[in-house]
């Protein structure tokens, strides 16, 4: 039997999908270009755009343009965290080449290929999603097809809309119902879209006494809708939610659905865990959305389809009004939106999108159940996109926080805020990020409906998720306890000043206020920032593990310090001690370096009078005859006169002249003292042992320690020796400066002249 004739693909259609698939390659191998493409751009499209180039490019060189546009400042940046593009996102990116080709076909062929290519997509979907008799309308934006259905809905009620216009919204006014959990900004951007006054919005609240935090309170939207009734109002539209955009709580759709028919409203839903419906297994909450009247899916984050529009489903008997309000087009081009999707369902197939939509829900009930293991965190929901946050009334290790700072709700904001960039940047493949509950405050969000397929998130991602968590909830209970001991210690330093910012995540920050009050306010504000300045970058020299900043960026107090997060055996005492200490000595060495020039200037003066005053008592003591230069060699080879160097030392720090000889007596005197005297005692760190941890307070903690001793280690090569008022260090309390002046000997004779050019020697 002869094989059937295979049909030839069109040279045209293959040619496509090799571009594509070549053009991918360059821009997902991540080869930058050369050194001299580098230097070549400098001058080009990086900095500023350049005229466009008379003779064209190649597809190459524009795909490398592209693709140093895309990746310029990685090398900057270091790590980005990119969707994973994958083959079924490959035939997403074609669906957009493939519309420009086909909307070039002539009129008819074009009519019939959009008809089916629309038909197709809307019956997988309404299957998939359990959606029966839907129509379905296509957008890039996901907002747009509530829009659509809103202005259906308007249409359906007044029937002379669309000759009358707005004068008939006008004697009976239209009212929008949401949640209070809606995504921000939703009923703005409808009422904007519409032409319809913000007073036609009404934002329901969420269940303050009974039920969850984060559903819609069916007993006061009816109440809500009557009111409205009776003021000559209609209640037009209600949105709901299947997963809040923060927390991912779903409404009860069967109760809202009974108000909706009970007052002809239009009842519509959105949400993340509508992504559930394709599973077969599915919470009845979840299940009556689908007797909706129109329902917003994403398909594109839920099953990583990049550029993938937005569908929304819903149910009319009149295609004449659902042309009217937008939701259908006569215009085949139109129609093409959704030839992207239709080539990536059928290329994942049934079974694909299941186990997508799967995965991800096992994701989140893996890291549910860990959670449950892990102490101070507290979960807001039991649905997919889990959101968790530290709980500050729940003990920690060593301690108890409850009713720690209570209503200080800032702080601990600032804590989940943290753990959320530290978990997001240490584990990117998890797709967790920071979200703003209203009545938890800030937490972090888990949702892999939204993200792990466009990721590639896997369970070794959640497991090594759970393991930092459980590395970082003990860092954020020492904090919280440390925070008050902190505050306590520097109150009590007279020159430090504690800083009162609930919204940095750490201990606390401090300014070191100079001690000097004669100096005017000018001046007082620079030599605090100076000293503040000087005392961080020594604070971030040191061998520890804390962190040292300058604070948040937008922080209203300037010339502060502020120290990051604590572990258990932070020794607070130490740290503050070691702050203080640094902020002195930088204090004294810049009242040193003000009065150096004052100070040398008076000591020149000083020596050229000592000199001057030291020639006239040698000319009194050797005689006139020494002096003349024959008679004078003659005279000291017969009679040698024995004298003594007299020389002086000049004394920086107290600016005065002083003789040469206790400085040699003293310098012998200590050495002798230095061989009979035993060593003090100081209490030596361990190798690799860090700065301020407390002895047994830790497994990394392995002795007591000494902030001065260790500021005497730590700056012994790049600042002076350190010296604290309570405890006495092992250097010298001065540093002196000495200037040696030294008088000629007896059997030297000194040229006229000689003297005046020792003094220009000084200056």
């Amino acid at each position: 039997m002869d094989k059937p004739p295979v049909k030839m693909m069109d040279p045209t259609l293959a040619e496509m999908g090799n571009h594509l698939s070549d053009a991918m390659k360059i821009l997902e191998s991540g080869k930058l270009e050369s050194e001299q493409g580098k230097e070549r751009r400098k001058l080009s499209w990086k900095d500023f755009p350049g005229p466009l180039q008379g003779d064209g490019q190649d597809v190459v060189s524009i795909l490398q343009l592209v693709q140093n546009l895309m990746h310029g400042d990685d090398e900057k940046q270091g790590h980005r965290r990119m969707q994973y593009v994958g083959e079924q996102g490959h035939m997403a990116l074609l669906g957009h080449s493939l519309a420009a080709y086909i909307s070039v076909l002539e009129r008819e062929r074009l009519r019939k290929l959009t008809t089916r290519i629309l038909s197709d997509t809307t019956l997988w979907l309404c299957r998939l999603f359990r959606y029966e008799n839907g129509s379905a309308y296509y957008h890039e934006d996901d907002r747009e097809g509530l829009v659509k259905v809103c202005r259906l809905a308007i249409n359906t009620h007044y029937e002379d809309y669309a000759t009358e216009g707005f004068t008939l919204l006008s004697s009976k006014h239209p009212v929008i119902y949401q949640s209070a959990a809606c995504r921000p900004g939703l009923g703005q951007h409808l009422c904007s879209q519409l032409g319809l006054p913000l007073s036609s919005l009404c934002i329901v609240p969420c269940n303050t006494m009974f039920g969850s935090l984060h559903r819609m309170d069916v007993a006061l939207l009816d109440k809500l809708i009557r009111d409205d009734r009776e003021s000559g109002k209609l209640p037009l539209l209600l949105i709901a939610n299947a997963g809040t955009p923060g927390a991912g709580h779903t409404d009860k759709f069967s109760r809202l659905k009974e108000l909706c028919v009970q007052y002809n409203m239009w009842l519509h839903v959105e949400g993340v865990n509508l992504a559930t419906l394709v599973l077969g297994q599915v919470s009845s909450t979840v299940t009556a959305a689908t007797k909706c009247d129109s329902m917003t899916l994403t398909p594109g984050p839920w099953l990583g389809l990049p550029a993938v529009p937005a569908v929304t489903l819903y149910r009319h008997e009149d295609p004449a009004l659902s042309l009217a309000a937008g939701l259908t087009s006569s215009q085949p081009v139109e129609k093409l939106r959704a030839l992207p999707l239709w080539l990536s369902l059928q290329y994942l197939g049934h079974d694909g999108i299941l186990q997508r939509i799967k995965h991800a829900s096992q994701l989140s009930q893996q890291l549910l159940e860990n959670l449950k293991t892990l102490a101070s965190i507290k979960t807001s929901t039991p649905s997919p996109p889990s959101v968790f946050s530290q709980d500050n009334s729940t003990p920690s290790s060593g301690g108890s926080v409850e009713g720690y700072l209570e209503g200080e709700r800032d702080i601990l904001d600032a804590l989940n805020r943290w753990l959320g960039e530290q978990l997001a940047q240490q584990v990117p493949l998890s797709g967790v990020d920071v979200v703003e509950l209203e009545d938890e405050g800030t937490c972090v969000r888990f949702s892999p409906l939204m993200t792990a397929a466009a990721l590639g998130t896997q369970e070794n991602d959640v497991a090594a998720l759970v393991e930092k968590l459980g590395e970082m909830i003990p860092v954020l209970s020492c904090t919280l306890r440390f925070r008050q001991d902190f505050k306590d210690e520097v109150l009590q330093q007279a020159s430090l000043l504690y800083i009162e910012d609930q919204s940095w995540p750490g201990l606390g920050g401090v300014r070191y206020e100079a001690r000097t009050t004669d100096l005017d306010e000018d001046k007082r504000h620079h030599s605090v920032e100076k000293i503040n300045s000087d005392l961080l970058k020594k604070l971030m020299e040191l061998d520890t593990d804390l962190y040292f900043s300058d604070g948040p960026e937008f922080c209203e107090e300037k010339n502060c310090i502020f120290i990051g997060m604590a572990t258990e055996d932070l020794d607070v005492a130490e740290l503050v001690e070691t702050i203080v200490s640094i902020g002195r000595d930088i204090e004294e060495s810049g009242k040193l370096f003000e009065n150096m020039t004052e100070v040398v200037r008076r000591g020149i003066q000083e020596a050229e009078q000592q000199l001057q005053k030291a020639n006239e008592e040698k000319l009194m003591e050797e005689g006139v005859l020494r002096q003349i230069p024959l008679v004078g060699s003659v005279l000291n080879w017969f009679s040698p006169l024995q004298a003594s160097v007299k020389g002086k030392t000049f004394n920086l720090a107290e600016g005065c002249l002083d003789s040469t000889e206790p400085v040699y007596s003293i310098k012998a005197q200590m050495n002798k003292e230095a061989s009979l005297d035993s060593p003090k005692s100081v209490t030596k760190r361990f190798p690799g042992q860090k700065l301020f941890r407390r002895q047994g307070a830790g497994s990394d903690s392995v002795s007591d320690t000494s902030s001065v001793s260790q500021l005497e280690e730590s700056f012994r090569e790049t600042a002076p020796v350190q010296a604290s008022d309570a405890e006495e260090a092992e250097v010298p309390q001065e540093h002196h400066v000495h200037i040696v002046v030294e008088t000629a000997s007896s059997d030297q004779r000194v040229p006229e002249g000689q003297e005046t050019e020792s003094v220009d020697a000084l200056r």
